[in-house]
């Protein structure tokens, strides 16, 4: 038999961009709730929730300063409860974002960390003395930018994969395991079905602090750092491995990851020795840029062919941290993308937007707010734009001013205007989940 996570479809919210409750002009779970019966009505199974924990929202979430509480703008826990008993009550499932690889540099633990080289949680993070006056070696940041960070105060640098304000965590120590154990029980004794790891790759690093190798390019100007020493470590699949285990002992749950790797490599985050992830993403569909039927039925052949046959596919167009799918190949090609995730053997992700076909706003960089941009990396504000409910102001998506700007089409490409249309993206996206429910061979049938 089956396991739900097998044939369900499952749906991301962004939720700062999803629906505003209170005219703050930013998503939250109230406004979730509110928009549960579209979601029932549109034929998901379950919604995966970026994150929602406290948080000084550097990264917009992403930089948890608590674990088991919710940030204001979103709500309260009492909503959070809601939610989930109201998704329950319609047969929805609810993920969670899980960040496990950082936190804020306001959380208390690092707040302790930083307080002393002394302290109990200074091995919580990782610390270095500097080098030749430098940082301790030539790891850089997702921006490009050195990441290691001094501390005036102790006078070490610690890392950071990410913004300066996102410490890595030092998994390396037994003590930091115990504690993200520690918050999936609290959330999965709330009733939570499972959890998206963020940075599943990037959780472990090497041990000696080594340098990454530089890698020539046509140019001086063109060398990059290759990654031999930051990401995709042994040791990685061992802590994966000790997540999974803990979440064995509650039935019926997912655990998802995200590891954005080639697909061979992949292969080997479900797990070889002990299990990993019943799901780590496949962005075989998000990553092939030509798409023509050799080029994509080459890439679909070669995952599904490496693919261990105890092992279940997954099928993702987009998320929050790349262009939409209608933006990268289209509006045509982009209804051919929605019918190859939910027509394949495998669990389909959905980006919320995409099933009206959204695509990215166009921001000038003095307004960009994502920090990545900022810094030099890829700007991601144009993906995460609000959703469009019908043609009202803003879209119906909040009575304030947005938090992003809506997209220019909004107020005739919407949900609401999409719904009459028989021909439309929602219309197709709506028939195709149908059309999976009622025909097995979609869901389980085998890859020929």
């Amino acid at each position: 038999m089956s396991a739900w996570w097998q044939t369900a479809v499952i749906y991301q919210i962004y939720p700062r961009s999803f629906q505003d409750s209170n005219g703050d002009g930013v998503g939250d779970i109230p406004g979730i709730i509110s928009r549960l019966d579209y979601l029932e009505w549109l034929g998901v199974d379950a919604i995966w929730l970026s994150p929602i924990y406290q948080s000084p929202m550097v990264d917009f979430g992403y930089d948890v300063a608590d674990y088991c509480a919710i940030d204001p703008v979103f709500g309260t826990m009492q909503d959070f409860d809601r939610l989930l008993e109201d998704a329950h009550r319609r047969g929805l499932r609810v993920i969670m974002d899980f960040v496990p690889n950082h936190t804020s540099d306001q959380h208390p633990w690092f707040k302790e960390s930083r307080s002393s080289r002394q302290n109990p949680k200074r091995d919580w993070y990782i610390w270095q003395d500097g080098r030749h006056g430098g940082p301790p070696n030539n790891w850089l940041s997702e921006s490009t930018e050195s990441a290691w960070t001094l501390d005036a105060a102790t006078g070490q640098y610690y890392y950071h994969r990410f913004q300066r304000e996102q410490p890595d965590l030092n998994w390396r120590n037994p003590a930091v395991l115990d504690a993200m154990r520690a918050v999936m029980t609290f959330w999965l004794e709330k009733g939570v079905d499972g959890f998206r790891v963020d940075a599943a790759t990037s959780l472990v690093e090497d041990g000696l602090l080594r340098d990454e190798p530089v890698e020539q390019g046509p140019s001086d100007k063109m060398r990059r750092l290759r990654h031999a020493f930051t990401v995709d470590r042994p040791e990685t699949h061992q802590c994966i491995a000790a997540l999974r285990a803990h979440l064995e002992r509650y039935p019926d749950k997912v655990l998802i990851g995200e590891a954005h790797m080639p697909v061979a490599r992949l292969m080997e985050y479900y797990g070889e020795t002990s299990p990993g992830f019943q799901l780590p993403f496949n962005f075989t569909l998000l990553d092939t840029e030509h798409w023509d039927a050799s080029t994509l039925g080459a890439a679909i052949d070669q995952y599904m062919l490496l693919l261990p046959q105890r092992d279940w596919p997954n099928w993702v167009l987009g998320n929050h941290d790349v262009s939409r799918i209608a933006t990268r190949v289209g509006p045509r090609m982009a209804r051919l993308g929605a019918m190859l995730a939910l027509t394949m053997r495998g669990t389909p992700f959905i980006y919320y937007g995409e099933e009206i076909g959204a695509e990215d706003i166009v921001l000038p960089p003095e307004q960009w707010l994502d920090p990545n941009g900022r810094r030099g990396g890829k700007e991601r504000d144009g993906e995460r734009a609000p959703m469009p409910w019908n043609g009202e102001a803003n879209g119906g998506f909040t009575s304030g001013t947005p938090w992003l700007p809506l997209a220019a089409d909004a107020s005739r490409n919407n949900v609401a205007a999409q719904r009459e249309d028989p021909q439309s993206m929602l219309s197709l996206y709506r028939a195709l989940i149908h059309l999976r429910k009622t025909e097995l061979t979609l869901r389980m049938g085998d890859h020929q």
